[in-house]
């Protein structure tokens, strides 16, 4: 572990265009359950699978349900970034990490003070009418389980409100896509955390990468690990700890 640390650290010094690809296991250290692991979302017991819940054809269909198992289980209020959100902004801040690429819709990185992520299934920060096209934050959509029929409607049109997250059975956005690829393309350290690298077709992005070193770190063994210069089989947390912001 130590020489692995001190051999991250070299990488990260000597980088100056890095990319953090993140999935789950960033924000699981700021209480933020997971899908798949033990005690994922998966794993837990509801009227429907929650794959079906968040799916855009249950959103259409049974949508009071949606929101029900959305309102519980997707907005965390009380989450504070973790130590690598922490160092991850101030790589960034250093001038070492170019952007981050995460599949997590919590915005814990921005929190934490990164200004270049780009957000693969959006974040649930962020609401808009499907009329108007107006914009709410997460606490209307909080308030509106307490009006006569649970569901959010737009205050300007009346319109009903969606997250801006992307659910199963929609397409990623093309501009956070574009900009994820031309991010990774371009970085000179490829960093992936927190990802088992089976969620498609976000998993595919990091084939992009042209460069000569890939730091990987996660706590089960991925897809790309026979690929990666570094493999630490860790929680982010603890290697994160150890890295040193040199300004």
């Amino acid at each position: 572990m130590e020489e692995k640390i001190k051999k991250f650290q070299t990488l990260l010094e000597s980088a100056r265009r890095a990319v953090f690809f993140g999935g789950a296991g960033v924000s699981t250290e700021s209480g933020i359950p997971d899908f798949r692991s033990q005690d994922g979302l998966y794993r837990q017991k509801w009227k429907y699978p929650p794959e079906t819940i968040i799916s855009r054809s249950f959103f259409d269909s049974n949508t009071k349900e949606f929101y029900r198992f959305y309102r519980e289980k997707l907005i965390i209020k009380n989450a504070v970034p973790n130590i690598t959100h922490i160092k991850l902004a101030q790589l960034e801040a250093a001038g070492i990490l170019s952007a981050v690429v995460t599949q997590n819709i919590d915005g814990l990185h921005q929190k934490a003070g990164s200004k270049n992520v780009f957000e693969l299934h959006g974040s649930t920060l962020r609401n808009f009418c499907m009329s108007c096209g107006h914009f709410f934050d997460e606490n209307f959509i909080l308030e509106s389980a307490s009006s006569a029929d649970t569901l959010p409607h737009c205050s300007e049109c009346g319109g009903l409100v969606k997250p801006d997250v992307v659910l199963y059975e929609e397409g990623l956005d093309d501009r956070t896509v574009q900009g994820s690829i031309d991010a990774i393309k371009n970085s000179d350290l490829l960093i992936i955390g927190g990802t088992s690298l089976v969620v498609y077709p976000a998993a595919s992005l990091i084939r992009y990468y042209q460069g000569d070193n890939i730091v990987l770190i996660n706590k089960t063994e991925t897809p790309a690990d026979s690929r990666a210069t570094l493999v630490f089989h860790e929680s982010l947390g603890k290697v994160f700890e150890r890295i040193m912001i040199l300004q």
